[in-house]
């Protein structure tokens, strides 16, 4: 029998700490009451992999561990060295940053799309 507050996408849009909870009965149900990882898979409404990355997390950070993340990079992953060096170069200094632009002269000239937004911060960050 699954429990009808971990199925579907309602489990989706929990409260993270509404997660921690079901994942951390999830890993009890194996744990103290002797189920089986698929059945308990099974009846709070996850895979396999999902109970064995849970029980991982949990081993190495307690509860913190069960806590989601947020999905997504975690840094400007498209601003390597030769898009800083090509920003370096279009800057003018004492004008002001044309962030717009100089993501349409990124795509025409290197291929790669990068927000104005992400180069915003990496000229704050890195060239001034």
């Amino acid at each position: 029998m699954r429990r009808p507050y971990c199925t579907g996408q309602r489990f989706h849009y929990m409260r993270e700490s509404a997660v921690v909870q079901v994942r951390y009965e999830m890993l009890r149900r194996v744990s103290v009451d002797k189920k089986s990882v698929t059945e308990a898979s099974e009846e709070y409404g996850v895979s396999r992999p999902t109970y064995y990355q849970a029980r991982g997390n949990f081993e190495t950070a307690g509860i913190a561990g069960l806590v989601p993340s947020k999905p997504g990079p975690r840094n400007p992953h498209k601003m390597d060295a030769d898009v800083l060096a090509f920003l370096q170069a279009q800057l003018i200094p004492g004008e002001p940053v044309r962030a717009r632009a100089l993501a349409r002269q990124i795509r025409r000239d290197l291929n790669i799309d990068v927000h104005p937004r992400t180069i915003e911060r990496a000229v704050k960050k890195t060239l001034r």
